[in-house]
């Protein structure tokens, strides 16, 4: 049986801030082939616990939000400004650098990550949703594989310790597929147009690796 919004696992459920108001809630959408996301997932965990926010991840496919909300996005890959795009590299690998992580550049990119997002959903499941996302990050980005591969998500599961053969029937199922697709059409109907998206509170919204000091600032004030 399917799960609804109140079985999805989350940090530190059921706990309250000064023995009286509920902790404030994070929602975290996103898909792990943007580098920004990358960016933001590196410190997200490390909010949460000094903020102790109830933490809801929610994978989701970010080009189905392009298609519908944001396709200008296509137009500017497809015919980068030169000089925006070399501030864009190296604002990104100044950005890697203060997160301690490796963002290069993959040899396939845009990458199709439905199969990964759909993995995404079933470690949710299983209790591996950072561990299966932190090894998908590394692969995509400091790989440089593509996690379009079913060789390179099965090494991905293992590293989370995630049985493939298991994940890879389940991604196949109407039920995870569904649910990814309901998380990016969630997303797309509260106003979000990319990843990754955080909502403080359900209806704060915020979007971008660099909004997550109000993030945090929204969180210790929730």
């Amino acid at each position: 049986m399917r799960a609804d919004a109140s079985d999805t696992p989350r940090i530190n459920i059921n706990t309250t801030r000064c023995g009286t108001s509920t902790l404030a809630k994070l929602e975290f959408f996103y898909d792990c082939s943007s580098p920004w996301t990358y960016l933001a997932f590196s410190r997200i965990e490390d909010i949460v616990k000094r903020t102790k926010a109830d933490m809801v991840w929610k994978p989701i496919l970010v080009g189905g939000v392009f298609n519908a909300v944001n396709e200008s996005v296509y137009e500017a890959r497809a015919n980068p400004h030169p000089v925006k795009s070399r501030y864009y590299n190296k604002d990104l690998k100044d950005w890697a650098r203060y997160c301690g992580i490796e963002i290069g550049k993959p040899p396939v990119f845009p990458v199709r990550s439905v199969d990964a997002m759909r993995a995404a959903i079933v470690a949710l499941d299983k209790g591996k949703l950072p561990e299966f996302s932190w090894a998908t990050f590394r692969a995509y980005w400091g790989e440089l594989k593509d996690i379009s591969q079913p060789e390179v998500l099965e090494e991905i599961c293992g590293a989370a310790g995630l049985d493939w053969d298991e994940v890879s029937e389940l991604i196949k199922t109407d039920d995870v597929k569904g649910r990814l697709r309901a998380n990016t059409e969630e997303l797309i109907a509260r106003g979000g147009f990319g990843s990754p998206t955080m909502f403080v509170n359900d209806t704060d919204m915020y979007f971008g690796n660099d909004r997550l000091p109000l993030v945090e600032a929204a969180l210790q004030n929730g």
